[in-house]
């Protein structure tokens, strides 16, 4: 079975522009979970070597557009791309700067919706300098 993604909206939905659905509803294809895609390297020392992650960014727009080319890389791995994205689940250190990761997360992933939560958290495994944590579930044919 061909996968057939819905985005579902609510009987008595106002009609006004959202860029996210509140529900998803998926038949056929197969599952891709892509889980910690933040702006460090992918492939880093463990336990962790500070130094590795000086060349993250150090803007929530420069560490949102490198977990975005990372998302994308693991992606097209699977052979999928952000269109092929129901769900994510965004991670900030400081939710005063969602502004901007909207500004790049439209840049990615354009007219595509998922169903997306963003929670504020103290801090991220990977490095204290770490601003933006992504988890992302596609479904391809």
């Amino acid at each position: 079975m061909s996968k057939k993604v819905e985005n579902l909206h609510w009987p008595d939905a106002p009609d006004m522009w959202m860029p996210y659905a509140p529900a998803i509803k998926v038949t056929g294809g197969s599952m891709i979970f892509c889980a910690g895609v933040t702006a460090a390297p992918v492939y880093h020392h463990h336990p962790h070597i500070a130094e590795e992650f000086d060349a993250m960014p150090d803007t929530m727009e420069g560490q949102a557009r490198a977990a975005l080319e990372q998302l994308k890389k693991g992606l097209e791995a699977a052979g999928s791309s952000f269109e092929d994205v129901i769900s994510a689940d965004r991670f900030l250190t400081d939710m005063e700067e969602q502004d901007d990761l909207n500004k790049v997360w439209a840049e990615y992933f354009g007219d595509a919706k998922p169903a997306t939560t963003t929670v504020q958290v103290v801090r991220l495994a990977t490095d204290p300098r770490c601003k933006i944590e992504i988890n992302a579930i596609a479904v391809v044919d």
